[in-house]
């Protein structure tokens, strides 16, 4: 989930460009990059794990843990990870489209009939495939949300519907890319709708538990905490405020499209399982989730929950990212298995502070 209301929609939606001051790979480029976010941009602390293409893996710290206590960043510590949530949420609709429970080019209204109504917002004409690649049209609740607030807040997924259709499109459905949260709160409903189960669960039985994320998990109604070790996060009222801890807090405004909390360690493993056909997808339905459409002019592309990035030694990355007060999380897996994922612990403020994480990840993958 984005929830970071001043960045902008490609920084929401993780598309940036990588830093060509970051992505000359040394043995060291990663602890490197860490220690800039850390020492130059002012991060709490930034963690990482990278997986290279035999599978060796490798963690790396910087920064403290804890402002207060001035306590180490736990070697790959538990995280709330936002918008990756998306594509696990994408990857069940995109397994109940392979048992034929969903029909990816059926309308909205085929599964939530008459929920989809506004000024403009019809759910006839819009597509479950443009919920899942932002090509809908309908517009984020996310700029509504009043971030401080969310600390205490609980949201069901209907209010934040309800949200986002006070609003009119912002296009009209299929014509271009749009990131919106309000995309996976809808897709998280027919989840709901077509199963009979809490998407939660879902998620639990057909991922987590199916592929030994030992550490990953959807956090229950009124859940504020985060189970294992892990670093605080912190956010800032104003650009020039000082950070405040913001580890605990009530994640629903997030729901199917940014409430999860995981490692960079299950990530990666998250994502290079499921780009191997027939682990999480049918290679059907990968194959869908793959086809994109252009983000803007940046090089990337958003599929179906996930999205491709341009590397600088050539070739692309698969991969999603995220922010949520208190962390910011990038990475990806690359065809030949190499895997990346970062988490600082605050959302910077200075969007060029973001590109230079996106930098050290793909350092991280072109060394």
């Amino acid at each position: 989930m984005a929830l970071a209301l001043s960045l902008s929609t490609a920084a929401a939606a993780g598309v940036l460009t990588p830093s060509t001051a970051s992505a000359a790979a040394s043995p060291d480029a990663v602890q490197q990059g860490l220690n800039a976010l850390v020492r130059t941009d002012g991060v709490p602390a930034a963690l990482a794990t990278v997986r290279d293409g035999w599978g060796r893996t490798r963690d790396y710290t910087a920064g403290v843990g804890d402002l207060a206590t001035r306590a180490a960043v736990p070697a790959d510590g538990q995280v709330r990870i936002g918008s990756n949530t998306k594509t696990f949420t994408a990857v069940v609709v995109l397994q109940l489209v392979g048992e034929g429970r969903i029909d990816l080019d059926a309308s909205v209204d085929t599964y939530l009939p008459g929920l989809v109504r506004g000024e403009g917002v019809d759910g006839h004409g819009i597509t479950v495939r443009q919920l899942l690649q932002h090509t809908s049209g309908l517009p984020d609740y996310e700029g509504l949300l009043d971030e401080a607030s969310l600390r205490q807040r609980y949201f069901e997924p209907r209010e934040l519907l309800d949200m986002a259709l006070g609003g009119k499109p912002v296009f009209a459905p299929g014509e271009k890319f749009g990131y919106s949260s309000t995309n996976y709160v809808l897709a998280g409903l027919i989840v709901q709708r077509v199963t009979g189960r809490p998407l939660a669960e879902e998620i639990d039985r057909r991922i987590v538990r199916r592929i030994g994320l030992r550490h990953t998990y959807f956090p229950a109604a009124g859940d504020r905490t985060i189970r294992e070790a892990h670093p605080k996060g912190y956010r800032k009222d104003s650009a020039d405020g000082p950070l405040t801890d913001f580890t605990e807090m009530d994640p629903s405004a997030g729901w199917a499209a940014g409430q999860m909390i995981s490692t960079n360690a299950d990530l990666n493993r998250f994502f290079t399982e499921l780009l191997t056909p027939g682990r999480l997808l049918p290679e059907a339905q990968l194959a869908q989730m793959r086809t994109t459409v252009p983000i803007g002019d940046s090089g990337a592309g958003s599929g179906l929950g996930i999205l491709s990035r341009p590397l600088t030694c050539g070739g692309v990355y698969w991969g999603h990212g995220g922010d949520i007060p208190g962390y910011e999380t990038r990475g990806g897996v690359t065809e030949d298995g190499r895997a990346v994922n970062i988490t600082v612990t605050t959302i910077p403020a200075d969007y060029a502070v973001t590109e230079r994480l996106e930098g050290v990840v793909d350092a991280a993958l072109c060394r």
